[in-house]
């Protein structure tokens, strides 16, 4: 039994009505760790599990973690986390939750996954959030529950943090022979690795991040996701924080069910009525989720914004 289950496909009728085509939704966000990443995470662990590993190491700012967390659990092996101090106490708490250990290290990712590789020792396994073959193969899986529910969407609509998700669906609509289908990845302003690499022709990192998607927070996209971009149609579009808040909160409205700013992002397409989903009548949304964020932390979010009229370089977590 793999660790992620088959999650629902529904259409959504209040997207469809704001965006004014038919809108289907992958309900990724009912994960048992709460988004898509055990798809690929819990393919890992299961994987490196047979080798013979003993303890998981990861580094992440939260739905990674809670993953790799998630599967240690379930596979009776210990769990060391360490995340940048960006990560929400929200966060720290579900992965203490699983049982993993929690280390806080750095400003952003990079300077975590850094402590977290100088941590291994024999018989330990690290496992990356999004730069991994095993990971793309299991996100993949997703696409795979799509082409048997007979669904044939005009595009599909996911966010882009390290280009995880996105490798693995493009690797899934081409092992489905679905490669045809055009995928657009949304960014929020801040967070917009992989739209200035397209733009500049090679992999551009970000000084920083500046945006309050930090699940969204690498600084740089894998390279992946970067050559599947050049070789797999892919439309890369940027959208601010304030219209990500605001989808999250009319999701919560239409549908019941609390996403993350990072998840926000894609979903604002549709509440947007984007441009980008001109020519496309029936469009997936990758419900990819987020249980890092609660509700008061959303509101919070957008009353700083609202404050400050603008789109603030935030790092950290909500007052």
């Amino acid at each position: 039994m793999p660790l992620h289950i088959e999650t629902p496909l529904i259409e959504s009728r209040c997207l469809g009505l704001a965006s004014h085509r038919s809108v289907w939704l992958k309900l990724e966000a009912l994960q048992p760790p709460g988004s898509f990443k055990i798809r690929g995470i819990g393919a890992a662990c299961e994987e490196h599990r047979r080798a013979g590993t003993r303890r998981f190491v990861s580094s992440s700012g939260g739905n990674a973690g809670l993953a790799v967390a998630y599967a240690g659990r379930k596979l009776s092996l210990p769990v060391t986390v360490v995340v940048p101090q960006s990560t929400s106490p929200r966060a720290r708490e579900l992965l203490r939750q699983e049982g993993a250990e929690v280390i806080v290290h750095g400003p952003s990712w990079q300077e975590a996954n850094s402590l977290a590789l100088s941590l291994l020792t024999a018989g330990d396994a690290f496992i990356h959030p999004f730069d991994d073959p095993l990971l793309w193969q299991g996100h993949a899986t997703l696409v795979d529950e799509i082409a048997r529910s007979g669904l044939l969407p005009d595009a599909i609509v996911l966010a882009v943090g390290g280009g995880g998700l996105l490798a693995g669906v493009i690797q899934g609509l081409r092992r489905n022979a679905l490669g045809e289908i055009p995928v657009i990845a949304v960014e929020t302003a801040g967070a917009d690795s992989l739209h200035r690499s397209l733009h500049a022709g090679r992999i551009v990192a970000l000084e920083e991040i500046g945006s309050v998607a930090t699940s969204l927070g690498a600084k740089r996209v894998c390279e992946q996701a970067f050559n599947c971009s050049l070789t797999h149609p892919v439309n890369s579009v940027v959208v601010s924080d304030a219209v990500a808040l605001n989808a999250c909160e009319r999701f919560l409205a239409d549908h019941r069910l609390l996403v993350e700013p990072a998840c926000g992002a894609s979903l604002a397409l549709g509440y947007a009525r984007s441009p980008a989903l001109a020519g496309h009548s029936r469009v997936l949304f990758i419900v990819c989720g987020g249980a890092t964020a609660s509700l008061a932390d959303i509101r919070a979010w957008s009353r700083r914004l609202r404050r400050t009229g603008g789109e603030p370089r935030w790092q950290g977590d909500p007052p």
